[in-house]
């Protein structure tokens, strides 16, 4: 069983080691069909479903019978509120709903475990030792440890939500700080790199070993 390596940086993004994943966290085989029904569960978690129209009996109007049965010549009609008509009901249309369907929670972190694997076997994964951005918001220096270490879209998991961080990243289009507790499958696959804080490795680890 060969050992999961990541690159260890400093502040500066200069590569100053390796870290040693767990096996069974990182280098578990990616199987898109598992991958692929995860993301459908969340975007469908993420769906509003406020879409509605209104059908014949909910638009205002329309109760008074338009003209009579028969002996007009014309075809025969019940409502002005109907289908046909400019102004009518829809049918068919949509309503309220919830979009979502039921996962496993064991499908679920299996789906996470092979996320962060396609990255670690594809060796996109970066393990922080410090940050350069601390206690200000800035959005130059966050551009430049990233230039340094030569990529331009990454995934950032702390340990803890960082508002100093998430500020900083603002104006940079492919760069999402993402929390371990907020960590998924979908924001994974969604950014070619992963820069792991070095603190956040316990937390998945724990997360991910309940």
């Amino acid at each position: 069983m060969e050992a999961i390596k990541a690159k260890l940086i400093d502040a500066s993004a200069t590569v100053i080691g390796e870290v040693e994943l767990p096996f069974d966290i990182y280098g578990i085989s990616p199987k898109v069909g598992i991958l692929h029904e995860i993301v459908r569960w969340q975007m469908a978690r993420w769906r509003v479903g406020t879409a509605c129209t209104k059908t014949k009996g909910e638009v205002r109007g329309g109760g008074r019978k338009p003209w009579a049965q028969k002996h007009t010549g014309r075809a025969r009609q019940g409502s002005i509120r109907a289908p046909q008509w400019v102004g009518g009901g829809v049918v068919h249309g949509p309503k309220p709903r919830s979009y979502e369907f039921k996962l496993n929670k064991k499908v679920r972190r299996l789906g996470l475990k092979m996320a962060l694997s396609s990255r670690a076997l594809a060796n996109r994964i970066y393990v922080a030792e410090n940050f350069p951005v601390k206690d200000i918001p800035k959005t130059k220096t966050l551009k430049t440890f990233l230039n340094n270490l030569g990529i331009d879209d990454a995934l950032i998991v702390v340990p803890e939500r960082n508002l100093v961080l998430e500020k900083s990243a603002d104006n940079l289009p492919k760069i999402k700080i993402l929390a371990v507790e907020g960590l998924n499958v979908y924001d994974i696959l969604n950014h070619q790199n992963l820069i792991l804080i070095k603190e956040a490795l316990p937390k998945i680890e724990e997360r991910l070993r309940r």
